[in-house]
């Protein structure tokens, strides 16, 4: 009924501008949406329209289309943050996204700091292609990734200095991830995430990663990558316990979802040229599972010790 409204010229309704930012996650973001599934129904909403607000514009930026110009990409971001702030404001726009996400910053008072940062990352994909370091490629992974992190501390009530930290973790492991799995796709789009002097390190042309060529040293550099992330997700689980306990079980399947696209890099014998990384269905039902066990028998014998 309302969607025939909405088609008879009625204004878009809030829940609408939500459902929106769900099907925008259902549609993209597989792992995680299938890990959302678990939060509450209000805290679930709230991922949607972050995931929604975050969506936009990272797709501008790697998927713009014939027309786009890194100008005119800049132009839209730009415009893109004025009528956040205008949302945020209580002023009409008119993306859904915006709409569902500025009532989420409003609703669990999430500094604007965080989403105008995670935007200034996106501007920096338009000129900066290459970091000379680890440290130096955290400067966009900070934006890109961490702030996301903590901006769902906000969403789940978590905002200790310590959560903040281990959300901000989270984001970073999951962001380098996504470059191991991505790096002929980004390579297409004229980027290196991988940080120069470890590329050099190990004796990894940029002209190999052009011609895909999967040898020894390259097979070296991604089990030096993947031990990283590994040991970024370890740090990031940490943080699990300072959540409230609703929003424990999901935020660690989150995690560990994502974690086993490193599995599938290594199963396929570290090609991510000619294979992407995917984990099945049955993987994540199993994974989903396993992690639920896990998760209560810690709860469990927690409190139990907490009483002796």
């Amino acid at each position: 009924m309302r969607s025939l409204m909405a088609r008879r010229g009625e204004e878009p309704t809030l829940e609408q501008d939500y459902a929106h930012c769900q099907a925008v996650q259902r549609a993209h973001g597989v792992s995680y949406y299938f890990a959302t599934r678990f939060f509450p129904p209000e805290t679930r909403r709230a991922v949607h329209a972050l995931y929604g607000f975050v969506r936009y514009p990272d797709q501008w930026v790697d998927c713009p289309d014939a027309h786009s110009s890194p100008e005119s990409i800049r132009t839209q971001l730009d415009a893109y943050e004025r009528d956040l702030i205008r949302a945020v404001c209580g002023e009409p726009v008119s993306l859904p996204p915006l709409r569902a996400f500025a009532d989420v910053v409003r609703r669990y008072h999430i500094p604007l700091r965080y989403p105008l940062e995670f935007l200034d990352a996106m501007r920096m994909d338009l000129t900066r292609t290459r970091y000379a370091t680890f440290d130096e490629l955290q400067t966009y992974t900070w934006g890109s990734a961490s702030v996301v992190g903590v901006m769902m501390c906000y969403i789940l009530g978590a905002v200790q200095p310590d959560a903040l930290h281990y959300a901000a973790t989270m984001g970073l492991a999951m962001q380098m991830t996504n470059f191991l799995r991505d790096v002929g796709e980004d390579w297409a789009r004229g980027r290196v995430y991988l940080p120069q002097d470890e590329l050099q390190r190990f004796g990894v042309s940029e002209a190999q990663i052009a011609n895909g060529v999967v040898d020894d040293r390259w097979v070296a550099l991604m089990r030096f990558q993947i031990d990283r992330c590994r040991a970024l997700y370890a740090e990031a689980e940490q943080g699990i316990p300072l959540l409230p306990r609703e929003a424990q079980y999901p935020v660690l399947l989150g995690g560990r979802l994502y974690a086993r696209i490193l599995n599938a890099i290594e199963r396929n014998d570290y090609d991510v040229f000619r294979q992407r990384a995917r984990t099945t269905h049955a993987e994540k039902l199993a994974l989903a599972a396993a992690t639920y066990y896990e998760w209560r028998y810690s709860i469990t014998t927690n409190r139990s010790a907490s009483r002796m």
